[in-house]
């Protein structure tokens, strides 16, 4: 069964449905706080004009998520389903970025397990690229369980941490 990119994902504190066009306003709104993107590879996200080409990438790949506060509907952030390597039977999660409101553990902690539950319906691995320098990114992986496989080469041509959560581990 080929991989589904634009699921919509309903839990207790979010909902993450396909990112459309018409979000940018709202999604770089939450995008513009410099501080979001102070450990990240490309730190000047936060300005229009780089967050207009990250936008628009992430419209291109087909597999980007809108991530909205389930209470209120309020635009908190974005993901990305990305990478699916079908005779691997693995795909990627990334480019996600939240509302620094929203840090902390629960709300990222959701997104992640209902992109995993949708993911691992097609897939036995799940794997994420991270920064060298983004640590803060590296213990949010390591806090929903995912471990260090070494590295790769992200889809922005960078090496990074690759770190992974494989599907027969993650059910157990």
């Amino acid at each position: 069964m080929p991989f589904d990119f634009q699921p919509v994902l309903r839990g207790d504190l979010l909902c993450l449905r396909p990112l459309r066009p018409d979000d940018f306003g709202e999604l770089f709104t939450v995008a513009s706080d410099p501080l979001i993107w102070e450990q990240h590879p490309e730190p000047d996200r936060y300005t229009e004009t780089v967050f207009k080409q990250f936008f628009h990438g992430a419209l291109a790949s087909g597999g980007a998520m809108l991530v909205m506060d389930a209470t209120d509907g309020r635009v908190i952030g974005s993901s990305r389903f990305l990478g699916y390597d079908q005779a691997r039977r693995e795909i990627e999660i990334g480019f996600t970025f939240l509302a620094r409101d929203y840090w902390g553990g629960a709300y990222n902690g959701e997104m992640k397990r209902l992109m995993l539950r949708h993911a691992f319906q097609f897939v036995d691995t799940v794997i994420f690229l991270v920064g060298p320098n983004n640590i803060r990114s590296q213990r949010a992986l390591e806090k929903i369980g995912a471990r260090r496989a070494g590295t790769r080469v992200g889809a922005n041509g960078r090496e990074a941490l690759a770190y992974e959560i494989v599907r027969r581990e993650w059910l157990s």
